[in-house]
């Protein structure tokens, strides 16, 4: 079996004028993306997806790739990342060159599956899993000018029981969001953060203190991803735990956060980190070190299914059933047609369990329609 034909397939969806969505740092109105068909000679199709603009990372894959991918076996999938780093030499810690190799190894490690019959979670070394917990990704900025108690009482109401919010924008409006969020979610529930780096490492600080009383599971990028010494500083200063990563791509960044303690959990996003083969390698050396492990998933429904599947794979050390911390994976909650309708089947994260697709590889039926639906040149 050899893979025979590959499909970059740009995707793009625009809200309304005026009903933006995003973080501290500013709000956007478009969800773009980039997919990644793979067919086999055999007929077996496998999907990726890669979290760069479509231009780019068809130049890319063109460029770097194509030549060495088509006549592959999917077999020899992390080869791919291995490759990325020697051969083009010196790009290999590029986000654009880790972005494509994420959505190549996803596509063959579906199709690997598909052969075998087996979920990738199994493929991966998992134990069979049949649930994640999902926590709701919510309490976005808006363009518009909305009740931030609303999407907290919505993800209440779909039974949510962990929620991650935005704040980043003062510490008065983080203590704000922070105690509306937890009065609504209540005490038993888990409440994250996420500044999206838009801090220097004092203010972080200064927020970190305000709201630790709300008893936070951990705050998301508190300063750039690139602010090493940033990160080293908070680890000093602050209880609450520290995460990031999906701005990071790449094993060799992942271990320099790891080596040097800089944060308590890595959040590997599936479309950027190098894939499954890298996210695995990433996990093994977090939970060598004891450093916790949950992905980042800003995704369509095709980076979201990764996610799952690698989530489900993740080894619970060093915990046992007598210290409960389970596998949460993030639910973005605003709306993204791309994570909605390319699946013939979604991802349904109401009642505060999301199953694990079970079938081979992905698990999941991409409809090619609403693909095309979506597709942008």
């Amino acid at each position: 079996m050899e893979i025979v034909h590959l499909d970059v397939i740009p995707l793009s969806h625009t809200l309304p004028e005026g009903e933006g969505v995003g973080d501290a740092r500013g709000f956007g109105r478009e969800r773009a993306t980039t997919l990644l068909r793979a067919e086999t000679d055999t007929g077996r199709v496998g999907w990726g997806e890669t979290f760069v603009p479509g231009r780019i990372a068809k130049a890319t894959i063109e460029e770097l790739f194509r030549d060495d991918v088509v006549g592959m076996d999917p077999f020899d999938v992390e080869s791919l990342a291995d490759r990325s780093y020697t051969d083009p030499y010196h790009f290999g810690e590029s986000v654009f060159v880790q972005s494509a190799v994420s959505a190549l190894d996803v596509a063959c490690w579906d199709i690997i599956g598909q052969e075998v019959g087996r979920p990738i979670h199994r493929l991966l070394g998992g134990r069979k899993r049949e649930t994640l917990t999902p926590y709701a990704s919510t309490m976005y900025f808006t363009e518009a000018d909305r009740d931030i108690a609303e999407p907290i009482e919505r993800a209440v109401e779909e039974g949510f029981t962990a929620a991650k919010i935005k704040i980043g924008n003062g510490v008065e409006d983080d203590v704000r969001r922070v105690r509306t969020a937890r009065e609504i979610l209540g005490d038993d529930a888990t409440l994250m953060v996420d500044v999206n780096g838009n801090y220097r490492p004092e203010q972080a600080v200064r927020t970190a203190t305000a709201i630790a009383e709300y008893d936070i599971g951990w705050m998301e990028e508190p300063v750039p991803p690139e602010n090493l010494s940033g990160y080293r500083e908070l680890k000093r200063s602050v209880d609450i735990p520290i995460a990031a990563g999906e701005a990071h791509y790449g094993r060799f960044e992942f271990k320099r956060l790891i080596d040097d303690r800089l944060v308590d959990i890595v959040q590997p996003n599936l479309a950027r980190c190098g894939g499954l083969s890298e996210a695995r390698t990433i996990a093994k050396l977090a939970t060598t070190e004891n450093v916790g492990v949950r992905p980042h998933i800003w995704n369509s429904a095709v980076g979201l299914a990764a996610a799952v599947q690698f989530a489900a794979s993740v080894s619970d050390y060093p915990h046992t059933r007598n210290v409960p911390d389970p596998m949460v994976v993030e639910f973005d909650r605003s709306e993204n047609p791309l994570r909605e309708e390319l699946l013939e089947d979604p991802f349904d994260p109401t009642g505060g369990v999301l199953d694990v697709p079970q079938g081979p590889g992905l698990g999941i039926e991409v409809d090619e329609e609403a693909v095309e639906r979506y597709r942008v040149e």
